[in-house]
């Protein structure tokens, strides 16, 4: 390649920092589509002929059939995806396949290949994503009224349902595929036909190659389609916040699959054992995913620090931003389909959740609010006579609702008989009735919304 001007090949060090084959084969598809639409366009705008169009058309199909049989050698020499390719294509079909660099630079080439591919990943996320939010919506209608305990601080707060502790999932993945969604759109502009920074004076059709590759037109500056990856920064953005919502919610498998806590047990799919101890089944799934989301965030954390510096245009820096995308959105995916999984197989112990609901005084903000609103109190002091309620049940040893009327006439003479109403952890969830509130009628009403989308 570098014939022309160099006298002397490069040293075996140089050989190997340079090339980029061993990660960058992974674009073959996308360079593939790449080469098809520029030589179509090629051929159309009459900047080669007729001829040498089809023929470098019908070798780049013969190319593309090689890879999908043999793979993608790893030629250190051809440095390069596009190098091997262009090898390819000129062991195929002859010299000819020179003229398919015509009007294209490899900064363009790559800066298109690699935009194709993230985009693409962008869409195998938003399907596993979609998988997840249906595997949380038909969990959360199987839990609507199952009661558990809610938590500030991991102490027992106040009762909530399943269900709605899952569809906060579900918000969360949402949210997370809305992004994916909107970083996809920002995304989809061609560089190509941007050449090595300058453009190019052939007379090329930029928007012909943009649609056939479906980007929604070319990037408006060429300077700016060769030198920045914020594309596949935002990319990684995603991914981190998508990773932290499955990293959340992998903690909580892990914490609710203990024995202190009860709450779930994992199928054998999704656990594994010990090598000592016969009797283990421990949550290595939830675990792996909670440590994969480390390092994604380690990945966009590179890929950030190696572009934060370059002045434009390309720099050989870039070659580096491949290998931390590849490896999130491989991480992604693997986090994604386990906790589907998970979800899906899980055996969920309401029983345990509930008495653990029932054994943390976790009604008494009803009766605090009860007290405001059928004796009169203030808040403040509702909040008092409450938490005097608390103390006299945690001294007997019993819930709030076991309490006699006696009890708690003892603390304050304004509570009678109707107070129990509101104390048992079934009417709690039954009375947050505020949009976005725990009771099973909302949680039923939220799956059937996000159903309906």
């Amino acid at each position: 390649m570098w014939g022309g001007r160099f006298a002397e090949g490069p040293a075996a060090v140089m050989r190997a920092i340079n090339a980029s084959i061993p990660f960058d084969k992974r674009l073959w598809r996308q360079d593939i589509a790449g080469s098809r639409a520029h030589v179509a366009m090629l051929g159309a705008a009459g900047i080669v002929s007729a001829a040498d169009a089809a023929a470098i058309a019908d070798g780049l199909d013969r190319v593309a059939a090689d890879y999908e049989a043999n793979g993608v050698a790893e030629d250190l020499a051809l440095e390069d995806i596009h190098m091997q390719t262009e090898a390819k294509l000129a062991a195929a079909i002859g010299p000819v396949a020179g003229r398919l660099h015509t009007a294209r630079s490899r900064n363009d080439q790559v800066a298109t290949d690699f935009r194709l591919w993230v985009r693409d990943a962008a869409d195998e996320v938003l399907a596993a994503l979609e998988a997840f939010r249906q595997a949380l919506l038909a969990r959360a209608a199987e839990h609507a009224d199952s009661v558990m305990p809610g938590f500030t601080h991991l102490q027992s707060a106040q009762p909530v349902t399943l269900g709605h502790h899952l569809m906060a999932y579900h918000e969360m993945i949402r949210r997370d595929a809305g992004r994916f969604r909107d970083a996809r759109a920002r995304m989809n502009r061609s560089p190509l036909g941007s050449a090595a920074l300058a453009g190019t004076g052939f007379p090329i059709d930029r928007h012909a190659t943009a649609a056939a590759l479906g980007f929604d037109g070319p990037m408006a500056n060429s300077l700016d389609g060769v030198s920045d990856r914020d594309f596949a920064i935002e990319y990684l953005t995603c991914a981190v916040q998508c990773s932290l919502h499955l990293s959340r919610l992998a903690e909580e498998f892990v914490l609710w699959a203990s024995q202190p806590f009860g709450f779930v047990a994992l199928s054998d799919q999704w656990s594994t054992g010990s090598s000592i101890m016969p009797q283990k089944r421990n949550p290595d799934a939830a675990e792996l995913v909670r440590g994969h989301a480390g390092r994604i965030i380690g990945c966009m954390t590179a890929l950030m620090v190696t572009m934060k510096g370059l002045p434009l245009a390309y720099s050989k820096d870039m070659q580096d931003d491949k290998p931390p995308v590849f490896e999130a959105h491989d991480l992604l995916a693997l986090s994604i389909a386990a906790m589907t999984g998970m979800i899906e197989s899980a055996t969920f112990r309401t029983g345990r959740m509930r008495a653990v609901a029932q054994a943390g005084f976790a009604t008494a903000t009803d009766l605090a609010d009860w007290l405001v609103r059928e004796a009169g109190l203030p808040f403040r002091e509702a909040h008092h006579v409450t938490g005097r309620t608390v103390a006299r049940a945690e001294t007997l040893g019993i819930a709030l609702d076991a309490l006699s009327i006696a009890d708690l006439k003892a603390i304050d003479d304004r509570i009678d008989e109707r107070v129990y109403g509101v104390l048992s952890v079934d009417a709690s969830v039954a009375s947050r009735t505020s949009f976005g509130g725990t009771a099973p009628v909302n949680v039923r009403a939220a799956i059937a919304a996000a159903r309906g989308e």
